[in-house]
């Protein structure tokens, strides 16, 4: 059968992506058309020029292209609706869409949510509905990372205790590394995190504000960890990921060059693993952005999840493993203390501290540069 697709949050020119906007509306749609079984058949955005761009690309109808998704959903009623949107304005969206009755499947940008109460929330919406909710952790069907999972599971570096990550932050590229964290420990469960961050520097990506520097440490209930240090002072550990097992270890984008490497014990040598040129980010796909493979598979396993009518990889479950420990991290910076989960604070803690002032940034001025 075919999966009619429609976008919400087109973006602007996507040949000048920024913190502003990514326009991975676009690679979305890209991605969904590249799917036999999918047809893009719609598009909305509140600047109506970014919908109509998007329309001219896609060869949309003029009736399809909106500035109201909710118009959008009434007139078209598409099976597969895809959110790129900034994250404060995700909640409201796909809990529209979870409720018009006419959409089987919800794949958005990460991160999840601005706040935990948000990202719950549209589990929740969804869930009751018996609507698919996807987030676009495309990285983790890249060859360096499936590989890295596949000698985890074949006990080639013995039992897995801990997952280092010095590429990194908590919020925005945390919304990946923190997954693929979650990937390599089985998707178990986060037990808690201890963290701290600081900002002195304004950086606000997608509307949201961005720590500079952070270290977080946090436990599953299996007992493997997971660190991540991000900012000044993540040279820590010798590459992106490092992976320690009781009998060896494995590095991804290692400063050797390598970008999937293993050493087991008693063996002091590096293994370098072939992964076809694929690196933290993506493939090399002819004609197209740089990554655009990465985010094709991502979209096929929504398609697959959805015609098989089983639990998305890329599912709201896993997702709310991310984001209790990426918000819970901020909560525990905010009561300088460890966060023992079930997490029962309902905002973003980080964007507390930075409204009450308890950090202290540098803010911009109006034409960009730091406020003198």
């Amino acid at each position: 059968m075919t999966y009619t697709v429609a976008v919400v949050g087109t973006g602007p020119d996507p040949e000048n992506p920024t913190v502003e906007g990514f326009a991975m509306g676009y690679r979305h749609a890209e991605s969904f058309e590249n799917d036999d079984r999918c047809e893009v058949v719609a598009c909305a955005d509140i600047v109506p020029e970014h919908a109509e761009a998007f329309g001219r690309t896609f060869d949309l109808p003029d009736e399809n292209v909106f500035e109201e998704y909710e118009a959008m959903l009434d007139a078209v009623e598409p099976d597969i609706v895809t959110v790129a949107v900034p994250p404060a304005i995700h909640e409201d969206v796909v809990v529209d869409c979870a409720r018009s009755g006419v959409v089987s499947a919800i794949h958005a940008e990460k991160p999840m949510a601005h706040t935990w109460g948000s990202a719950r929330r549209m589990a929740d919406a969804c869930w009751r509905r018996d609507v698919q909710l996807t987030f676009n952790r495309q990285r983790r069907f890249g060859k360096p990372f499936r590989e890295a999972k596949r000698l985890v599971d074949g006990g080639e570096i013995g039992e897995l205790r801990r997952i280092e990550t010095t590429w990194s932050d908590l919020y925005d590229t945390g919304a990946h590394t923190i997954d693929l964290t979650g990937m390599f420990a089985g998707e178990a469960e986060p037990e808690w995190v201890i963290a701290q961050i600081d900002y002195r520097e304004e950086d606000v990506r997608f509307g949201m504000h961005q720590e500079n520097q952070a270290w977080a440490l946090w436990e599953y209930e299996t007992g493997v960890q997971g660190v991540i240090s991000g900012g000044e002072g993540s040279d820590f550990a010798d590459a992106a990921h490092v992976i320690r097992g009781t009998e060896g270890e494995i590095r991804i984008d290692s400063d050797t060059g390598n970008m999937l490497e293993i050493r087991r014990a008693g063996d002091g040598s590096w293994q370098a693993i072939d992964v076809d040129g694929e690196d933290l980010h993506g493939a090399n796909a002819e004609g197209r952005q740089y990554g655009s493979e990465y985010i094709d598979r991502a979209a096929t396993e929504v398609v697959d999840a959805l015609a098989e009518d089983r639990e998305s990889e890329l599912g709201a479950k896993n997702g709310l493993k991310t984001a209790e420990i990426i918000f819970g991290a901020y909560e525990s910076a905010r009561k300088r203390g460890r966060v023992d989960f079930p997490l029962d604070a309902e905002d973003n803690a980080f964007a507390d501290l930075v409204e009450r002032g308890e950090l202290e940034y540098v803010p911009e001025s109006d034409d960009g540069d730091a406020a003198e």
